[in-house]
């Protein structure tokens, strides 16, 4: 997400830009929602080029520049509906729950701050944003029946039916924003979709090899740093061209979970004193592994490989280093 002021400053110095928005910026389009022009560029995956709605587009250039338009692209994914529909569940339990106690205790008179319980309220609605539309909570005061004297609060809970039927209407749809006019929505999507591969890239470091470039200062390490990272936008780029061309689409994620469970083994015979015989045995992958290496044409090798001891161990470097001193005197 890029906020108003780095766009600003983006077309100030005439680049261009495709960025992702606020999930709120749905509502600037509910009517192409609703309409069934969409287009499906790939399977699960529709697309559709909005407008800016009048009044939005503040940046201030001439209307015929094309840098100084905007567009949004419309997506919609079905992979992602049961997500955002899963999500938004669970925190409607949570919550319904939540005010469902609160409740229980301000009728039983254990709870009689009406301000502490509008501040409970509030905070049980930020917990589950998600789901903090879907409830309309009012919280009254009315005489206690064991003492007319004092108060007790009373809250009703109110189902948003409204609320449900848009919540289940943007299910699977994000919004992107960009300066490019004149493009095909595939063609601004991919390129979307291009930047949070390189991102990807550039978090490779950080998840799954647990680096973070913290003390990155200098000019040749922070080169070093992008460099490295840039080869593995590479060689996931190239993998991903690999797989579409041999019909297994572009998912790289799913690819490599599955070879994952190829895994090698070095065993270590000694046959003699002071010998040692060293091979690598590859395991035989499952059938479903199989058929995609069969689809990429790579062949597993079926029998054990002899293969050199490239890490020495300290016993050997001890040795070794004692046949360099030669004898002593």
């Amino acid at each position: 997400m890029v906020s108003e002021a780095n766009l600003a400053g983006l077309r100030r110095r005439g680049a261009s830009y495709i960025v992702g928005t606020p999930r709120q910026a749905l509502r600037k389009v509910e009517k192409q929602l609703l309409e069934c022009d969409w287009q499906e560029v790939e399977p699960g995956i529709e697309l559709k080029l909005v407008d800016m709605p009048g009044g939005e587009d503040d940046s201030g250039g001439d209307d015929d520049d094309p840098g100084a338009r905007e567009m949004f692209v419309l997506c919609r994914s079905r992979a992602r509906v049961d997500k955002d529909r899963a999500i938004v569940e669970r925190a409607r339990v949570r919550l319904a729950a939540a005010l469902e106690k609160l409740r229980a205790q301000t009728e039983s008179g254990r709870e009689r701050n009406r301000a502490k319980v509008e501040r409970r309220i509030g905070k049980l609605l930020a917990a589950n944003w998600r789901a903090g539309k879907l409830f309309t909570v009012d919280v009254d005061e009315q005489p206690d029946p064991q003492d007319p004297r004092k108060k007790r609060l009373s809250m009703t809970i109110t189902p948003d039916d409204k609320a449900r039927e848009w919540l289940e209407l943007q299910d699977g749809c994000y919004l992107l924003r960009t300066n490019l006019v004149g493009h095909s929505a595939h063609e601004l999507w991919r390129a979307y979709i291009g930047l949070t591969q390189a991102e990807s890239a550039f978090r490779q470091m950080k998840s799954p090899l647990g680096l973070r470039p913290v003390f990155h200062r200098t000019d040749g390490r922070i080169a070093a740093h992008i460099f490295v990272c840039f080869v593995a936008l590479a060689m996931r780029r190239t993998l991903a061209r690999w797989m579409d061309g041999c019909g297994l689409g572009q998912s790289v994620d799913k690819l490599l979970d599955q070879l994952r469970t190829i895994h090698s083994l070095d065993v270590v015979l000694a046959p003699k004193r002071d010998t040692q015989i060293r091979l690598r045995l590859v395991s035989t992958p499952e059938e479903r592994v199989r058929i995609l290496l069969h689809h990429l044409q790579l062949r597993l090798p079926n029998r054990p490989k002899q293969i050199q001891n490239v890490v020495a161990t300290f016993a050997s470097r001890e040795s070794c280093a004692q046949q360099n001193q030669g004898p002593t005197r």
